[in-house]
């Protein structure tokens, strides 16, 4: 089944503090991940949100300029849970650790493209998250601070030292000892999948700090939030939305809109054919939005609205301008200034 969500979402703030946790500056770990430095500054949100795939990199990052294995556990393990957005916040004032897992697994949605299963067969619960929107495995270190997130919150929510079953781990073994000093069970390296296995009877642990007043009074909130956030969305909305965050770096090939988007060219291509529209027509549908929306800002020069758009001089952007709307810029900014007089 598609996930309908967006192909963005905002970093926490705490994501930050984690970083400066471990002695990294935030703007360091985005400079080694090719991102804009600013991303972590107080800016509108839509300019502060990143792709999985951007995500992965600042990983990456930290990975590089921080080399220490267990770097990701250190970054779990020194955070104020007070400090955790409410998506997250909601899993430590649960009514036990099951109910925290679930809490986790539905709303941690809000915070990253991340799916969280929590599947109980017998006595024992299995753990597994998968990183949606990318066809690239997940980084080491992030892999770590999830698991180590669950831990955390089983540990911390309960009050007692819980030790899963077994950790199931795709990638080889490195001669670290960390994980398993952290985790205290066995790793299993070269595994199929990505897993995290606890005792069922754990998952029954009350939690003390649990708060039921409080998690009334977030609930209906993120519930809501997690409606917006998964409602269906066409692929031509999301093409569109890929299309104006790349518009200025020249004209967008498809390919560069699907790895955006994270999925292939191929697959692409056939979801927007299945809605009856093409590439062509998408890019320029958007190029006129974005125009009509430039231009409505009277501060924003004619020339530079030619170049926030990716035209290579003005006069192929006049050309373009006068084939949509049988007129010049100027003359359409001055109707529009007219019309609401």
């Amino acid at each position: 089944m598609s996930d309908a969500r967006q192909s963005r979402f905002n970093i926490p703030d705490v994501f930050w503090q984690a970083l400066r946790s471990i002695g990294l500056e935030p703007a360091a770990v985005l400079r080694q991940a090719r991102l804009p430095v600013t991303l972590n500054l107080h800016e509108r949100r839509d300019r502060r949100q990143v792709s999985t795939e951007e995500f992965f990199r600042l990983w990456e990052a930290i990975a590089t300029l921080n080399p220490d294995p267990a770097a990701a556990i250190q970054m779990v393990t020194q955070l104020d849970s007070a400090t955790l957005p409410p998506a997250s916040f909601v899993a430590f004032i649960a009514r036990d650790f099951r109910d925290g897992l679930h809490r986790l697994a539905r709303f941690k949605q809000l915070c990253t493209l991340e799916r969280v299963g929590v599947t109980e067969a017998g006595n024992t619960c299995t753990v597994t998250v998968d990183w949606l929107r990318t066809q690239a495995p997940p980084p080491t270190l992030l892999i770590d601070a999830a698991f180590a997130t669950f831990v955390e919150l089983g540990r911390r929510g309960s009050g007692v030292h819980i030790l899963p079953l077994s950790i199931e781990l795709a990638r080889p073994e490195s001669g670290h000892d960390g994980l398993a000093d952290f985790f205290g069970c066995a790793v299993r390296f070269g595994a199929e999948r990505n897993a995290l296995v606890f005792d069922a009877a754990d998952l029954s642990r009350p939690f003390p700090s649990h708060n039921p007043e409080l998690l009334e009074m977030l609930n209906p909130a993120l519930t809501a939030a997690l409606a917006e956030a998964s409602a269906p969305s066409t692929i031509s909305l999301q093409v569109k939305s890929a299309l104006k965050r790349i518009l200025a770096s020249g004209r967008p090939e498809m390919a560069e809109v699907a790895r955006e988007m994270g999925m292939s060219e191929r697959t692409l291509q056939r979801r927007i054919t299945e809605e009856g529209t093409s590439f062509r027509q998408l890019m320029l549908e958007t190029r006129q939005e974005v125009v009509r929306h430039l231009l409505s800002e009277p501060s924003i020069e004619i020339e530079e609205v030619a170049c926030l758009l990716g035209y290579e001089d003005t006069n192929s952007f006049y050309r373009a301008f006068r084939a949509w709307e049988g007129t010049t810029p100027a003359r359409w900014r001055a109707s529009q200034i007219d019309m609401y007089k």
